[in-house]
């Protein structure tokens, strides 16, 4: 099993962090390079406990689509989400949120994914999809720094 941990400093009140995370709205923003869109589920706001969202989108030149669901959530703390159907054979994703001493926001990203095809999925992921995806969430967490440290965070959450 791969794992991800990215540590993001955002200057940011962690309320606003931790809504734009969940943000169906941001999410699509920051991934217009893998075209996303929503296909089922939870099409638009804030995604919460037991809620699911199907999102179709190019990944290595090929549409798929992934279905994740909330499986844990604590408010401005804390959220997990989990796919349940997909191209990998498990992915979790958990979303940390910390406060340092600056009043900054640290968000946490531990993402734990595993390939489907035994010993050459463990290859994949170790050669290629660990990189792929960690610029993938640096990518949305870009996006969610720009949003939360300037007024554009307004656009999203109303």
């Amino acid at each position: 099993m791969a794992v991800i941990v990215l540590l993001t400093k955002i200057e940011a009140v962690k309320k606003i962090v931790f809504d734009l995370s969940r943000s169906i709205e941001l999410h699509k923003i920051a991934a217009t390079h893998t075209n996303e869109k929503v296909i089922a589920g939870k099409m638009e706001g804030l995604i919460v406990l037991n809620e699911t969202v199907t999102w179709r989108a190019k990944h290595l030149g090929v549409y798929q689509n992934f279905t994740s669901k909330v499986i844990g959530c604590k408010e401005s703390e804390y959220f997990a989400d989990e796919m349940i159907s997909g191209a990998f054979k498990s992915f979790k994703h958990e979303h940390y949120f910390c406060t340092n001493e600056s009043d900054s926001t640290i968000l946490i990203d531990v993402l734990e994914f595993k390939s489907p095809f035994g010993f050459l999925g463990k290859l994949v992921d170790a050669i290629f999809l660990k990189r792929y995806m960690t610029n993938f969430l640096k990518i949305r967490n870009k996006t969610i720094k720009e949003f939360a440290e300037t007024n554009k965070w307004k656009e999203i959450l109303n």
